[in-house]
Protein backbone atom coordinates (compact mmCIF):
# COMPACT_ATOMS: atom_id res chain seq x y z
CA UNK A 1 0.00 0.00 0.00
CA UNK A 2 1.02 3.58 -0.63
CA UNK A 3 2.19 5.66 2.25
CA UNK A 4 3.62 9.57 2.19
CA UNK A 5 6.44 10.36 5.17
CA UNK A 6 7.69 13.57 5.62
CA UNK A 7 11.38 13.02 5.65
CA UNK A 8 12.59 15.96 7.20
CA UNK A 9 11.18 19.95 6.54
CA UNK A 10 10.33 20.49 2.83
CA UNK A 11 10.99 16.63 1.74
CA UNK A 12 8.07 14.56 1.10
CA UNK A 13 8.52 10.16 0.20
CA UNK A 14 5.97 8.31 -1.38
CA UNK A 15 6.72 4.45 -0.49
CA UNK A 16 4.94 1.57 -0.40
CA UNK A 17 4.62 0.20 2.97
CA UNK A 18 3.37 -3.67 3.63
CA UNK A 19 -0.60 -3.47 3.90
CA UNK A 20 -1.78 -4.32 7.36
CA UNK A 21 -3.52 -7.78 7.40
CA UNK A 22 -6.97 -8.67 9.25
CA UNK A 23 -5.70 -10.64 12.27
CA UNK A 24 -6.04 -8.16 14.50
CA UNK A 25 -5.47 -7.94 18.72
CA UNK A 26 -7.97 -8.03 21.09
CA UNK A 27 -10.23 -3.99 20.26
CA UNK A 28 -8.51 -3.39 16.93
CA UNK A 29 -9.92 -2.25 13.82
CA UNK A 30 -8.55 -2.16 10.25
CA UNK A 31 -9.25 1.00 8.61
CA UNK A 32 -9.33 2.28 4.91
CA UNK A 33 -8.51 6.02 4.78
CA UNK A 34 -11.08 7.89 2.79
CA UNK A 35 -10.21 11.71 3.47
CA UNK A 36 -6.96 13.95 5.69
CA UNK A 37 -7.61 17.25 6.04
CA UNK A 38 -4.49 19.15 6.00
CA UNK A 39 -4.21 20.94 9.49
CA UNK A 40 -2.04 23.68 10.63
CA UNK A 41 0.00 21.06 12.50
CA UNK A 42 0.93 19.59 9.71
CA UNK A 43 1.79 22.97 7.66
CA UNK A 44 4.29 23.98 10.35
CA UNK A 45 5.40 20.29 10.43
CA UNK A 46 6.32 20.88 6.50
CA UNK A 47 8.13 24.27 7.52
CA UNK A 48 10.13 22.15 10.29
CA UNK A 49 8.10 24.51 12.52
CA UNK A 50 6.26 22.11 14.77
CA UNK A 51 6.55 21.73 18.34
CA UNK A 52 6.23 18.31 20.15
CA UNK A 53 7.46 17.21 16.51
CA UNK A 54 10.07 14.38 15.15
CA UNK A 55 10.76 13.07 11.83
CA UNK A 56 10.70 11.05 9.51
CA UNK A 57 6.94 11.16 10.38
CA UNK A 58 3.54 10.37 8.34
CA UNK A 59 1.14 13.11 9.13
CA UNK A 60 -2.54 12.94 9.10
CA UNK A 61 -4.84 13.12 11.84
CA UNK A 62 -8.12 14.61 10.90
CA UNK A 63 -9.30 11.80 9.13
CA UNK A 64 -12.63 10.50 7.62
CA UNK A 65 -11.85 6.25 7.35
CA UNK A 66 -14.02 3.52 6.75
CA UNK A 67 -13.85 0.05 8.71
CA UNK A 68 -12.52 -3.00 6.87
CA UNK A 69 -12.18 -5.70 9.67
CA UNK A 70 -12.54 -5.74 12.68
CA UNK A 71 -11.11 -8.05 16.13
CA UNK A 72 -13.59 -10.63 17.74
CA UNK A 73 -14.20 -8.96 20.75
CA UNK A 74 -14.96 -5.26 18.90
CA UNK A 75 -18.75 -4.20 19.33
CA UNK A 76 -18.40 -0.09 18.92
CA UNK A 77 -17.92 -0.34 15.39
CA UNK A 78 -18.62 -3.16 12.41
CA UNK A 79 -17.58 -3.48 9.11
CA UNK A 80 -18.52 -0.78 5.99
CA UNK A 81 -18.75 1.51 9.35
CA UNK A 82 -17.68 5.22 8.46
CA UNK A 83 -15.88 6.70 11.49
CA UNK A 84 -14.55 10.16 12.62
CA UNK A 85 -11.15 9.25 14.65
CA UNK A 86 -9.75 10.79 17.80
CA UNK A 87 -5.94 11.20 17.05
CA UNK A 88 -5.09 11.02 20.97
CA UNK A 89 -4.61 8.36 23.15
CA UNK A 90 -2.76 7.65 26.60
CA UNK A 91 -0.43 4.71 26.80
CA UNK A 92 0.68 5.52 29.93
CA UNK A 93 -1.89 6.63 32.36
CA UNK A 94 -0.54 9.37 34.03
CA UNK A 95 -1.74 11.61 36.83
CA UNK A 96 -3.22 13.83 34.46
CA UNK A 97 -5.22 11.04 32.57
CA UNK A 98 -6.09 9.64 36.13
CA UNK A 99 -7.62 12.91 37.19
CA UNK A 100 -10.06 12.98 33.97
CA UNK A 101 -7.62 15.05 31.48
CA UNK A 102 -6.86 12.62 28.77
CA UNK A 103 -6.31 15.53 25.99
CA UNK A 104 -2.90 16.69 28.38
CA UNK A 105 -2.00 13.36 29.56
CA UNK A 106 2.26 13.83 30.30
CA UNK A 107 2.60 11.11 27.88
CA UNK A 108 -0.13 11.98 24.63
CA UNK A 109 0.22 10.45 22.01
CA UNK A 110 -0.98 12.28 18.74
CA UNK A 111 -1.44 10.47 15.34
CA UNK A 112 0.74 12.49 12.68
CA UNK A 113 2.75 13.83 15.13
CA UNK A 114 4.13 11.80 17.95
CA UNK A 115 3.04 8.49 16.13
CA UNK A 116 2.53 7.57 12.09
CA UNK A 117 -0.60 8.91 10.98
CA UNK A 118 -3.27 8.77 8.29
CA UNK A 119 -1.80 9.57 5.15
CA UNK A 120 -1.54 6.16 4.35
CA UNK A 121 -4.04 4.02 2.32
CA UNK A 122 -4.74 1.70 5.44
CA UNK A 123 -4.00 1.58 9.45
CA UNK A 124 -4.75 -0.32 12.76
CA UNK A 125 -6.28 1.78 15.45
CA UNK A 126 -8.43 0.83 18.50
CA UNK A 127 -12.08 1.18 18.19
CA UNK A 128 -12.60 3.20 21.86
CA UNK A 129 -11.29 6.00 19.46
CA UNK A 130 -13.61 5.76 16.44
CA UNK A 131 -16.61 7.64 16.14
CA UNK A 132 -18.93 6.17 13.43
CA UNK A 133 -22.24 7.77 12.14
CA UNK A 134 -22.89 7.26 8.32
CA UNK A 135 -25.45 9.92 8.38
CA UNK A 136 -22.40 12.09 7.62
CA UNK A 137 -20.19 12.75 4.60
CA UNK A 138 -16.25 11.94 3.72
CA UNK A 139 -15.87 16.04 4.27
CA UNK A 140 -18.00 16.20 7.15
CA UNK A 141 -16.20 13.28 8.99
CA UNK A 142 -12.70 14.69 8.17
CA UNK A 143 -13.76 18.05 9.79
CA UNK A 144 -14.86 16.74 13.33
CA UNK A 145 -10.83 16.67 14.97
CA UNK A 146 -10.41 20.41 13.72
CA UNK A 147 -14.24 21.15 15.13
CA UNK A 148 -13.42 19.46 18.42
CA UNK A 149 -9.87 21.47 18.90
CA UNK A 150 -12.89 24.91 19.06
CA UNK A 151 -15.36 22.81 21.00
CA UNK A 152 -12.97 22.03 23.92
CA UNK A 153 -11.67 25.78 23.55
CA UNK A 154 -15.09 26.76 24.43
CA UNK A 155 -15.46 24.76 27.15
CA UNK A 156 -12.25 26.10 28.75
CA UNK A 157 -13.22 29.42 28.41
CA UNK A 158 -16.88 28.31 30.24
CA UNK A 159 -18.72 30.86 28.34
CA UNK A 160 -22.35 32.16 28.90
CA UNK A 161 -24.97 34.68 27.01
CA UNK A 162 -23.90 37.23 29.22
CA UNK A 163 -20.15 37.32 27.88
CA UNK A 164 -18.61 39.35 24.78
CA UNK A 165 -16.02 36.96 23.44
CA UNK A 166 -13.73 38.04 20.78
CA UNK A 167 -12.17 35.31 18.57
CA UNK A 168 -8.43 36.03 17.16
CA UNK A 169 -7.82 33.97 14.14
CA UNK A 170 -10.50 33.47 11.20
CA UNK A 171 -8.71 29.97 9.98
CA UNK A 172 -10.48 26.51 10.57
CA UNK A 173 -9.97 26.86 14.28
CA UNK A 174 -11.13 30.23 15.13
CA UNK A 175 -14.54 29.37 12.87
CA UNK A 176 -15.02 26.56 14.56
CA UNK A 177 -14.24 28.40 18.01
CA UNK A 178 -16.69 31.05 16.65
CA UNK A 179 -19.58 28.53 15.99
CA UNK A 180 -19.50 26.90 19.36
CA UNK A 181 -19.75 30.10 20.93
CA UNK A 182 -22.37 31.22 19.20
CA UNK A 183 -23.96 28.01 20.54
CA UNK A 184 -23.81 29.28 24.07
CA UNK A 185 -25.60 32.53 23.28
CA UNK A 186 -22.37 35.26 23.99
CA UNK A 187 -21.77 38.37 21.68
CA UNK A 188 -18.58 37.58 19.46
CA UNK A 189 -16.40 39.18 17.65
CA UNK A 190 -13.87 38.06 15.16
CA UNK A 191 -10.66 39.44 14.42
CA UNK A 192 -7.76 38.67 12.07
CA UNK A 193 -4.91 40.84 9.84
CA UNK A 194 -6.97 39.52 6.46
CA UNK A 195 -9.89 40.97 5.67
CA UNK A 196 -10.45 38.74 2.96
CA UNK A 197 -10.75 36.14 5.55
CA UNK A 198 -13.05 38.04 8.10
CA UNK A 199 -15.35 38.32 4.91
CA UNK A 200 -15.30 34.16 4.92
CA UNK A 201 -15.73 34.45 8.16
CA UNK A 202 -19.09 36.37 8.04
CA UNK A 203 -20.27 34.23 5.45
CA UNK A 204 -19.42 30.89 6.87
CA UNK A 205 -20.35 31.53 10.53
CA UNK A 206 -22.27 34.60 10.00
CA UNK A 207 -20.75 36.68 12.69
CA UNK A 208 -21.31 40.76 12.75
CA UNK A 209 -18.70 42.36 14.44
CA UNK A 210 -15.22 41.81 12.83
CA UNK A 211 -12.02 43.69 13.44
CA UNK A 212 -8.53 44.09 11.55
CA UNK A 213 -5.61 43.33 13.77
CA UNK A 214 -3.63 45.91 11.86
CA UNK A 215 -5.85 48.55 13.13
CA UNK A 216 -6.35 50.24 16.19
CA UNK A 217 -7.51 47.14 18.27
CA UNK A 218 -8.78 48.82 21.25
CA UNK A 219 -9.73 51.64 19.85
CA UNK A 220 -12.19 49.57 17.81
CA UNK A 221 -13.30 47.37 20.24
CA UNK A 222 -14.03 50.37 23.08
CA UNK A 223 -16.04 51.87 20.26
CA UNK A 224 -17.97 48.93 18.95
CA UNK A 225 -18.65 48.09 22.77
CA UNK A 226 -19.12 51.52 23.89
CA UNK A 227 -16.39 51.34 26.53
CA UNK A 228 -16.18 47.90 27.06
CA UNK A 229 -13.74 45.06 26.76
CA UNK A 230 -14.31 41.36 25.90
CA UNK A 231 -14.86 39.44 28.65
CA UNK A 232 -13.29 36.23 27.10
CA UNK A 233 -10.43 36.30 24.31
CA UNK A 234 -9.76 32.95 21.74
CA UNK A 235 -6.36 33.27 20.56
CA UNK A 236 -6.18 30.48 17.26
CA UNK A 237 -3.30 32.21 16.19
CA UNK A 238 -0.38 30.82 17.02
CA UNK A 239 1.27 34.25 16.84
CA UNK A 240 3.18 35.02 20.03
CA UNK A 241 2.64 39.00 19.17
CA UNK A 242 -1.21 38.60 18.86
CA UNK A 243 -1.05 36.08 22.36
CA UNK A 244 0.60 38.45 24.52
CA UNK A 245 -1.41 41.53 22.99
CA UNK A 246 -4.62 39.70 24.77
CA UNK A 247 -3.83 41.00 27.98
CA UNK A 248 -4.47 44.86 26.63
CA UNK A 249 -8.05 43.70 25.15
CA UNK A 250 -9.40 41.76 27.87
CA UNK A 251 -11.97 43.26 30.50
CA UNK A 252 -10.80 43.36 34.17
CA UNK A 253 -12.22 39.86 35.30
CA UNK A 254 -11.98 38.25 31.63
CA UNK A 255 -10.54 35.14 30.89
CA UNK A 256 -7.82 34.30 28.33
CA UNK A 257 -7.67 31.02 26.29
CA UNK A 258 -4.45 30.10 24.07
CA UNK A 259 -5.16 27.39 21.48
CA UNK A 260 -2.74 28.11 19.09
CA UNK A 261 1.02 27.91 20.07
CA UNK A 262 4.56 28.98 19.88
CA UNK A 263 7.91 28.15 20.05
CA UNK A 264 8.94 30.66 22.48
CA UNK A 265 7.78 32.68 25.57
CA UNK A 266 4.79 34.28 26.21
CA UNK A 267 5.46 37.27 28.58
CA UNK A 268 3.38 40.05 30.07
CA UNK A 269 3.11 42.57 32.98
CA UNK A 270 2.09 40.86 35.83
CA UNK A 271 0.77 44.57 37.95
CA UNK A 272 -1.69 44.44 34.98
CA UNK A 273 -2.00 41.13 34.84
CA UNK A 274 -3.04 41.35 38.60
CA UNK A 275 -4.93 44.92 38.21
CA UNK A 276 -7.63 42.71 36.23
CA UNK A 277 -7.84 39.89 37.72
CA UNK A 278 -7.32 37.83 34.70
CA UNK A 279 -7.90 34.27 34.32
CA UNK A 280 -5.10 32.69 31.80
CA UNK A 281 -5.61 28.74 30.43
CA UNK A 282 -3.96 26.75 27.58
CA UNK A 283 -6.76 24.51 25.59
CA UNK A 284 -5.46 21.43 24.15
CA UNK A 285 -6.28 18.98 21.93
CA UNK A 286 -9.85 17.74 22.67
CA UNK A 287 -12.26 15.07 25.07
CA UNK A 288 -13.72 12.20 23.52
CA UNK A 289 -16.64 13.04 24.56
CA UNK A 290 -16.46 16.32 22.36
CA UNK A 291 -16.50 13.59 19.17
CA UNK A 292 -19.66 12.31 20.12
CA UNK A 293 -21.54 15.78 20.38
CA UNK A 294 -20.26 17.02 17.44
CA UNK A 295 -21.47 14.57 15.55
CA UNK A 296 -24.83 15.12 16.73
CA UNK A 297 -24.46 19.21 16.00
CA UNK A 298 -23.71 18.24 12.51
CA UNK A 299 -26.48 15.85 12.06
CA UNK A 300 -29.21 18.43 13.69
CA UNK A 301 -27.84 21.01 11.57
CA UNK A 302 -26.68 23.44 14.32
CA UNK A 303 -22.63 23.15 13.26
CA UNK A 304 -21.70 23.94 9.89
CA UNK A 305 -18.80 21.89 9.10
CA UNK A 306 -18.00 21.39 5.23
CA UNK A 307 -18.11 24.89 4.29
CA UNK A 308 -15.11 25.10 5.80
CA UNK A 309 -13.09 23.33 2.74
CA UNK A 310 -11.75 25.36 0.21
CA UNK A 311 -9.34 23.03 -1.32
CA UNK A 312 -8.72 19.64 -2.46
CA UNK A 313 -5.90 17.55 -4.32
CA UNK A 314 -5.52 14.09 -4.40
CA UNK A 315 -3.20 12.05 -2.27
CA UNK A 316 -1.21 10.73 -5.72
CA UNK A 317 -0.13 14.72 -6.06
CA UNK A 318 0.93 15.63 -1.86
CA UNK A 319 4.53 15.19 -2.60
CA UNK A 320 4.13 17.82 -5.27
CA UNK A 321 0.97 19.97 -4.64
CA UNK A 322 1.22 20.25 -1.09
CA UNK A 323 3.54 23.12 -0.97
CA UNK A 324 1.76 25.11 -3.13
CA UNK A 325 -0.90 25.18 -0.01
CA UNK A 326 1.00 28.40 1.17
CA UNK A 327 0.37 30.25 -1.85
CA UNK A 328 -3.32 29.69 -1.83
CA UNK A 329 -5.15 32.66 -1.76
CA UNK A 330 -8.35 32.03 0.57
CA UNK A 331 -7.56 29.05 2.20
CA UNK A 332 -9.11 27.87 4.74
CA UNK A 333 -8.87 23.87 4.88
CA UNK A 334 -7.54 21.77 2.43
CA UNK A 335 -8.84 18.52 2.19
CA UNK A 336 -6.59 15.11 0.89
CA UNK A 337 -8.49 12.42 -1.02
CA UNK A 338 -7.71 9.14 -1.75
Amino acid sequence: MKAISLKKPGEWHMLEKEQPNSQLENGQVLLKVNKIGVCGTDLHAYKGQQPFFNYPRILGHELAVEVVAIASDVTKVKVGDRCSVEPYYNDIIGQAVKRGKTNCGENLQVLGVHVDGGMQEYFVYPEKFLHPTNSLSDDQLAMIEPLAIGCHAVDRADINENDIVLVIGAGPIGLGTIQFTQLKGARVIAMDIDDSKLEQCKKITKVKDTINALGDVEKELSTLLNGDLPTVILDATGNPTSMMNTFKYAAAGGTIVFIGLFMGDVTFNDPAFHKKELTLKASRAAMGSDFGRIIRLIEAGKIDASSFITHRMSFDTVTTEFVKLYDKKNLIKAIIEL
